[in-house]
């Protein structure tokens, strides 16, 4: 064999164990300057996928140090292409206890993936819209906070369900 040939051989191995073949679809939106403003609801189109697999979906969130708080409200909703629609207020922790970021990454940049959907079938054929923004307040306000700073990127990942 040619040197071309093993090297040949050699990429096409690492490619297919380096691929994940249980992510389906995965979309990021970064936000302006690091900073989430609370009217900015973060829209993603989902073209139908299998009717007749389950999914697991996720929201992702990458911070940098500028994120001042331990945990995150978020509303997401799903909208299905019949136009019935699936709203949820959700909350995450990012830290430990410590304060130490759940999130994987190293440097200032922590993504967290964190559970949405699980166990879901999306049985419409037509474009699913998912929809989040954030609902964070400070303790003990009414008034949500305008600009959430050190929140960089949103998105969200879909999965088989294994």
């Amino acid at each position: 064999m040619t040197m071309a040939k093993y090297l040949f051989c050699f990429l096409s191995i690492v490619l297919f164990v380096s691929c994940d073949s249980s992510i389906v679809k995965s979309e990021y939106k970064t936000t302006p300057d690091g900073s989430w403003d609370k009217d900015n609801i973060l829209e993603f189109q989902i073209a139908a996928l299998d009717s007749t697999q389950q999914y697991d979906i996720f929201i992702n969130l990458r911070n940098d140090e500028k994120y001042a708080f331990s945990n995150i409200f978020l509303i997401a909703e799903l909208q299905y292409p019949d136009g019935a629609s699936v709203k949820d207020t959700l909350e995450y922790e990012m830290t430990l206890p410590d304060g130490n970021w759940l999130g994987k990454g190293s440097g200032s940049i922590k993504e967290s993936k964190l559970w949405y959907k699980e166990n879901i079938t999306l049985p419409l054929e037509g474009v699913y819209n998912l929809k989040i923004s954030h609902a964070m307040r400070k303790s003990g306000r009414v008034e949500g906070i305008i600009d959430l700073e050190g929140i960089t990127d949103v998105g969200y990942q879909i999965e088989k369900h294994n």
